[in-house]
């Protein structure tokens, strides 16, 4: 059964990597998938999207999903692909360019 496990909205500073999920890293397990919406970007806006995991409990978190969105979104509703995550997982976002903007999310679970 699909449920949201977290959700909220992050003002982006430019530069800074903004945690989404609450518990850093998160070690709950399960599938889950990120939700953006992006329709505050404008032209000149560039957003880089990570997820990251550890391989194994005691491992290093890695980075295992990078995507990158730039200026304004024709298809403003981005969502990651479903992924299965253990070890200690975090979903950030970080804002590289453009005006600060506030992006509201949501991180579900299968």
């Amino acid at each position: 059964m699909a449920a949201e496990k977290e959700s909220g909205s992050q003002a982006a500073s430019i530069g800074t990597e903004h945690t989404l999920n609450g518990t850093t890293p998160e070690t709950t397990d399960g599938v889950y998938q990120l939700w953006i919406d992006t329709s505050a970007m404008a032209n000149g806006d560039t957003l880089e999207i990570r997820i990251k995991e550890k391989v194994r409990s005691s491992g290093t978190q890695r980075l295992v999903w990078l995507d990158t969105l730039a200026h304004t979104q024709d298809e403003p509703g981005w969502c990651s692909p479903a992924l299965i995550l253990l070890h200690g997982w975090d979903m950030t976002i970080k804002q590289t360019a453009g005006t600060g903007r506030t992006f509201e999310w949501s991180i579900r679970s299968a």
